[in-house]
């Protein structure tokens, strides 16, 4: 974790404090060190892309402050004194918001996914970032997510809130090229558009204009068999107590209505759904499925080769603007997924 890993960083944001509400730019301090010379087994890497993800809000009050704020990026090898990380090498690095960083690479790679050489065929024609996306963490969470806990078949109905993030996308598209029958919940219109237009989606509904019961008599008459939850609260309750079938499966992904929550909300119970329809609701860290990530990640990279996966990025320029790049998350600002370009 970014704060306890052995790096000395250049240049990173340290959260000074637990958020309140909202993420916001006066929890983070912006620190520039200064950099010693390399020791044996240590590589200085700069940053090229950096990735903010909705995880990091509830994951960061398990942690107390100060800390430089955890997460992963891209970045290029720019000296070594490590044989296994040359020069130029690009290297994906869960090593925090930190633009230029010293990291005792043996240390590091202690971390569960500390640091990776990435291949240099593996980026033919694909931008780096997608490391951080359909290619990285997001790419592994649907990829497993679904396919290990929904276990979908062809020709059953799943639905999928958040589905215009980064991890919805795919997940949608996962369930396409599975056989199945696709809706999704997003937050604009042109979100959902996007969703049946370009990403094959059968059916894409606007949650604040429509309601999920609306939504899911319309789109699945016949029940879902399948809910990819990424978003919890309330909708995501109905869909479990009003819409899934018998023997329906939940992989539950996230909660971003309510990470930001300053109290908790009283939302109805859905044991006695689970119990009477025979539900399975399982939620998952990506991190259990480490030892088969990168079979997860070339499937993810034939799939785009073939055209089947089709992936977007909203892309923040500037490293100084990782703050409003991480609170974007929570308030729409994102198409697939969210990175900023250091």
């Amino acid at each position: 974790m970014a704060g306890s890993s052995p790096i000395v960083a250049g240049t990173r944001f340290v959260l000074k404090h637990q958020f309140s509400g909202f993420p916001k730019k006066e929890d983070f301090d912006f620190v520039e060190d200064p950099m010693p010379a390399l020791k044996d087994g240590e590589i200085l890497m700069d940053a090229l892309f950096m990735s903010v993800d909705p995880y990091m809000r509830p994951y960061v009050m398990r942690l107390s402050p100060p800390f430089t704020m955890i997460g992963t990026g891209v970045y290029k090898v720019r000296e070594s004194r490590d044989p296994d990380f040359p020069q130029g090498g690009i290297v994906v690095a869960n090593v925090g918001w930190v633009k230029t960083a010293i990291v005792n690479s043996r240390e590091i790679q202690k971390d569960a996914g500390g640091l990776r050489l990435i291949p240099n065929q593996m980026l033919t024609g694909i931008s780096p970032s997608k490391l951080l996306g359909a290619l990285g963490m997001p790419g592994n969470t649907a990829y497993f997510g679904f396919l290990e806990l929904c276990k979908p078949k062809e020709g059953e109905t799943v639905v999928v809130n958040g589905a215009a993030g980064a991890v919805g996308s795919l997940v949608g598209q996962i369930a396409k090229i599975k056989g199945c029958k696709v809706i999704g919940f997003a937050g604009t219109d042109e979100k959902c558009d996007w969703l049946t237009k370009e990403l094959g989606f059968d059916k894409a509904y606007n949650y604040k204009t429509t309601s999920v019961d609306e939504a899911l008599k319309d789109g699945a008459p016949n029940g879902v068999d399948c809910f990819f939850d990424n978003v919890g609260g309330v909708d995501a309750t109905i869909v479990i107590n009003n819409h899934m079938n018998t023997f329906g499966r939940i992989s539950g992904c996230g909660a971003i209505s309510v990470y930001n929550d300053k109290e908790p909300k009283m939302i109805p119970s859905i044991q006695g759904s689970i119990v009477f329809k025979q539900l399975r609701y399982e939620g998952f860290i990506v991190s259990r499925w480490l030892e088969r990530w990168m079979e997860g990640i070339m499937q993810m990279a034939q799939w785009m080769r073939e055209g089947k996966i089709k992936t977007e990025e909203t892309v923040v320029e500037g490293f100084e603007n990782m703050p409003e790049a991480f609170k974007g998350l929570f308030t729409g600002a994102n198409k697939g997924k969210m990175v900023v370009k250091a």
